[in-house]
């Protein structure tokens, strides 16, 4: 927090979990109510109540096919969710009125696009955004009220008015410049009036004010965008987490939260399985140079995990992988797929042909890697896309494999990636040996590695079965 004349000014962000309930929502009441002794101004953007944006992509997938009956069930439990929330949560029968009736307009939203898709027999993604928008639009009225009724000045404003985007429909980008504009003159009023804005997390909206989207993690990249606007001493991530924890507890059950990470070490973790923030979300802080802090909201009294800017590598001191590994991640449910063949040799053009066959199925690739004598590339796909990436590569290689100068496209059996993240890794000789003499050592095989050109992680291939094994070995590396 700056110590200056300047106001200081932190912006938090809640996930499902945070608003899932009316108690829920009672500790976040507490942890604002606390922090805000301590803060000048405070933005809050929201996340949907949990379970209820998967209730809405359900709703709209069930309108394609006519299922009225579910539409009609769907409303109904919206509405009851949020009304019984609102019971529990606001006192005073006037307001308790107004939320009741903009709770049931929303609903009523809610079946009348449904039915519209319905009609048509089929969802665009404009129209997917339009009807999974509406949990935030749920949400922010909810803790607004909240808050008004236990004697914030709060006030919700939707994102669509503040988060200007392209039109690519469930995975908007964002305009900062149009964006910083719309923030200044709408937030930055409120703020000096000691006003506080709650935001709808994940929507923004087009220059023609249609309702987007921002996709995965768009909730926590909603609050990094406002940040960065503003903008903002601090961001707050809150969740049902304490922080980034050195690896997923379910598997190392004495893992720990990492204290304090840098954003290109985040951003590996993020990629690589580290669930708590979106890779998307560190970029608007890491260019605006805005510290960011992944907190629990069950559990505000912990310090969480501080995301800050990045630190010149110290000079390696010895050969000590405890001293740079910060946390060992894993992603299930891979499969490799080759492409091999001693006709590929020197011939320019196989690489880009084989990923467009890929992006042509919408498939995401998290790990690359190439034999030096150009005969083979290998790549991980989730295990889901599998097929239909290898039918998509037999038709963009039908030539090449009649005439044999692609000898074969096959995919593995189930793997995982398995991730060691740590930004001593770029500076520090021998850790890379001693990762694998400790999996050699635990009798894990591994199938394939790549080091990106950010230098702080350096991922494996491993066998489905051996991942939890591989996971546990390279935490034992991580200092306590």
């Amino acid at each position: 927090m700056k110590k200056d004349i300047t106001p200081s000014t932190l912006v938090m962000k809640f996930g499902g979990t945070s608003v899932g309930t009316s108690k829920a929502i009672e500790q976040v009441t507490e942890n604002i109510r606390k922090t805000r002794q301590k803060w000048d101004r405070i933005v809050i953007v929201t996340s949907a109540v949990g379970g209820v944006t998967n209730l809405l992509v359900e709703s709209a997938e069930r309108a394609i096919i006519g299922d009225e009956v579910f539409i009609s069930q769907a409303e109904r439990e919206l509405i009851d969710k949020h009304l019984d929330m609102v019971e529990k949560l606001i006192p005073n029968a006037a307001q308790r009125a107004q939320l009741k009736q903009e709770i049931k307009y929303l609903a009523t939203e809610f079946a009348s696009i449904c039915r519209a898709i319905s009609i048509l027999g089929e969802a665009t993604p404009r129209a997917m955004d339009a009807v999974i928008s509406l949990g935030e639009r749920f949400s922010v009225r909810l803790l607004a009220g909240a808050l008004q009724a236990a004697g914030f000045p709060a006030q919700f404003v939707e994102a669509t008015h503040l988060v200007e985007t392209d039109d690519v429909f469930q995975s908007a980008y964002p305009n900062l410049e149009k964006t910083a504009e719309k923030v200044q003159s709408i937030l930055i009023p409120m703020l000096m009036q000691k006003q506080i804005p709650v935001i709808t997390g994940f929507i923004g909206a087009t220059k023609n004010g249609i309702t987007t989207t921002l996709g995965r993690g768009g909730g926590d990249y909603s609050a990094a965008i406002i940040g960065a606007t503003i903008p903002a001493d601090e961001v707050w991530i809150w969740t049902d987490v304490s922080g980034v924890m050195t690896a997923d507890p379910r598997i190392v059950p004495d893992a720990q939260t990492i204290p304090e990470v840098s954003y290109r070490e985040m951003a590996e973790l993020s990629y690589f399985g580290a669930k708590v923030l979106h890779p998307k979300a560190v970029r608007p802080v890491v260019e605006a140079g805005i510290p960011l802090r992944i907190c629990n909201t069950f559990k505000p009294e912990e310090k969480g995990s501080f995301v800050v800017k990045e630190k010149n590598p110290s000079e390696p001191q010895n050969i000590d992988s405890q001293r740079v590994i910060k946390a060992v991640t894993a992603i299930p449910h891979q499969r490799m797929i080759t492409v091999e063949g001693r006709g590929m040799l020197g011939v320019p053009g196989v690489a880009a042909r084989t990923f467009g066959a890929v992006a042509a199925t919408g498939t995401s690739v998290p790990l690359i890697t190439q034999a030096s004598s150009e005969q083979s590339i290998s790549f991980s796909v989730p295990s889901d896309s599998a097929d239909a990436v290898l039918e998509s590569l037999h038709e963009v290689f039908s030539t090449e494999l009649a005439q044999r100068d692609i000898d074969r496209l096959w995919a593995s059996d189930e793997m995982a990636i398995i991730t060691a993240v740590g930004a001593g890794l770029q500076c520090t000789p021998g850790v890379a040996g001693q990762i694998f003499s400790a999996l050699g050592a635990a009798k894990v095989n591994i199938i394939a590695i790549a080091q990106g050109s950010s230098k702080v992680a350096i991922s494996l291939i491993v066998k489905a079965e051996e991942s939890n094994k591989a996971v546990q070995t390279l935490h034992q590396f991580i200092a306590s």
